[in-house]
């Protein structure tokens, strides 16, 4: 059946009062795929499909382990779903499986975050993260990317050791600001992640790359743009 894609739509919602504008990490600010692409030739005609599976286990862990409340950091998560993918399509170079986890964390950002984060600076905003991924992984992340010094506040879910969507999650953020939620902009390419913001109460901004439909859960995006380039205008608008 051919999927009918999905426009992209700009919701006329965000209030005056924003003055935090908080990010996810991965698959937002930096391209989780970036890591096998820098592989590419090493991991054969099979790495689209590996760098998708490996996304895919990473983040169902993070909700399983969740549920069965047995805690891991998201960098074991993150072995661990390599591990299932590269088993999954045959591949059992230990040294290959080692330089691919040594690119994820150095991921490579978007190219269009470093000039959103520095408008948004220029507009007087706040600026965080809100991360599954533990404080090591997100320290390197940001140092790689050139980010240091940019973020007021980098949260990860170490400190309440459950993973989004939990609420307990996005309260470290209004935890760490001293603000209401109506007082955070909460901007994610997950849509799940964007579900579970909204529905805790942040003025959720969904980065819809890929033209896809929105989730069927509780808690709807307040805007929705295609890259992070546009975030700036829609902020300065509001």
């Amino acid at each position: 059946m051919k999927q009918v894609p999905h426009t992209p739509t700009r919701l006329p919602m965000l209030p005056e009062n924003l003055s935090i504008c908080v990010f996810d990490a991965y698959g937002t600010l930096f391209d989780v795929h970036s890591a096998v692409a820098a592989h590419r030739a090493a991991v054969g005609p099979k790495a689209d499909a590996i760098s998708a599976l490996w996304r895919q286990k990473q983040i169902e862990y993070s909700w399983l382990r969740s549920l069965m409340g047995d805690y891991a950091d998201f960098w074991q998560l993150t072995q661990d779903a390599l591990d299932y993918a590269m088993q999954t399509h045959g591949l059992g170079d230990v040294g290959l499986r080692e330089e691919l986890l040594r690119s994820y964390e150095m991921l490579k950002a978007y190219p269009d975050a470093a000039a959103c984060l520095d408008a948004l600076r220029g507009l007087g905003f706040k600026l965080g993260i809100l991360s599954n991924g533990s404080p090591k992984m997100l320290a390197r992340a940001v140092t790689s990317a050139g980010f240091h010094g940019v973020f007021d506040a980098v949260l990860s879910v170490e400190s309440v050791r459950i993973f989004k969507p939990d609420p307990r999650v996005y309260a470290l953020v209004t935890a760490q600001f001293g603000v209401t939620p109506d007082r955070i902009c909460f901007v994610s390419s997950n849509a799940w992640d964007v579900a579970g913001a909204a529905h805790f109460g942040f003025h959720a901004v969904w980065i819809n790359r890929l033209s896809q439909p929105p989730e069927n859960l509780p808690g709807r995006a307040k805007s929705v743009i295609s890259s992070l380039s546009e975030l700036p205008s829609l902020l300065r608008a509001s």
